[in-house]
């Protein structure tokens, strides 16, 4: 085993540079050794932020030296992880898919089938099962809290303008892109995580804003357990719902805004910083039934904890321990995100 394990990070967009780069260079279980990146700028960034950090300009040079590294980070477009996750891997790294995990049931089967041939652990980066406000719904229904869920709501909107440059606008829903592909994976992995196996009710994906893939998008599930999540999720959204909304017998629950880790990463505020990963007590979501005696409770949201993540892969690289994602559970995930496709263009030609 490794004294430190040695990372390689494909990509330095949004994803590599603010979810995956803080995490590595704050955690002394791995060092940051190569990162790969075609764009001038991000090299410079990146040789800013990493100075120990070597900067190359490709996946094809970065994966040509993967024998040298025990872990490979893939922050790269979900249409080329499949071809680059085996490349990692049969050189020897472990790997760790940024979501979308892959556009395909077929990508992911084999992904997962050449980690188990090669014995090498393979992990999706579903980091917002480490969200404050998640880890805090997490909690009332595994506690009992609620009663007897019925009802998930789940939304992440946003508001902005198409971006001609991005892969996101030119990259097609066959290749991975789009909003369920996208915020999606995060909704509906949670959903999954919370309630268990689900099929699809209902979907309705639109093209709002005038690109190639759907930008809004709404999923209805039915879970074996009997509970039903709605999950909503937008680029067009000029204002959002809550967050959470979750229904039981006993109470309900309903939290707005988002988790701050993602704006503290943004800001260069990475973990350890003060404040980081802590909601705010105004932001407390609330517990209760309206118009009881009782009223509606604060509760005070978890801390944040994307940390989590790579402290689980430290232990799964150097301990043998599980991952901390299981990618059958981002199997799933595709297999639904397939169906909710199929559903709306049947439904769109109808």
């Amino acid at each position: 085993m490794p004294s430190v394990i040695r990372t390689g990070i494909i990509g330095y967009g949004l994803s590599g540079r603010v979810f995956h780069a803080p995490f590595v260079a704050t955690n002394p279980a791995f060092s940051l050794d190569l990162i790969a990146t075609g764009n001038a700028d991000r090299r410079a960034q990146a040789q800013q932020q990493h100075p120990d950090a070597e900067i190359v300009d490709s996946p094809e040079a970065l994966l040509a030296r993967a024998g040298d590294l025990d872990l490979v980070i893939l922050a790269s477009p979900a249409h080329v992880h499949l071809e680059q996750g085996i490349a990692a891997l049969e050189a020897g790294a472990a790997l760790v898919i940024d979501k979308p995990f892959v556009p395909s049931l077929s990508d992911a089967k084999k992904l997962i089938a050449k980690a188990e041939e090669v014995g090498r652990p393979l992990a999706v980066f579903q980091n917002r099962r480490w969200d404050g406000d998640f880890l805090t719904v997490s909690g009332l229904v595994r506690e009992g809290v609620l009663g007897e869920v019925h009802r998930f709501e789940s939304t992440f909107e946003r508001w902005g303008t198409p971006k001609p440059g991005q892969w996101q606008e030119t990259t097609t829903i066959e290749e991975g892109a789009g909003i369920t592909f996208d915020l999606g994976s995060h909704l509906i992995d949670q959903a999954l995580h919370l309630f268990g196996p689900a099929t699809v009710e209902q979907a309705e994906l639109a093209i709002v804003r005038g690109g190639i893939s759907d930008d809004d998008s709404f999923i209805s599930l039915l879970h074996t357990s009997g509970v039903r999540s709605h999950l909503t999720m937008s680029k067009a959204a000029a204002q959002s719902g809550p967050r959470f909304r979750v229904l039981g017998s006993e109470n309900g629950y309903t939290v707005h805004g988002l988790d701050n880790q993602e704006p503290f990463l943004k800001q260069g505020r990475w973990p350890g910083s003060e404040g980081y990963g802590v909601t705010p007590e105004a932001d407390w979501g609330l517990l209760g039934i309206d118009g009881s005696e009782s009223g509606l409770t604060p509760v005070p949201t978890e801390a944040g904890d994307y940390p989590a993540f790579y402290a689980g892969m430290a232990a799964s690289i150097l301990d043998g321990a599980p991952v901390p994602v299981d990618p059958r559970d981002s199997l799933e995930v595709v297999r639904i995100i397939e169906r909710a496709h199929a559903i709306a263009a049947k439904t769109e030609q109808l």
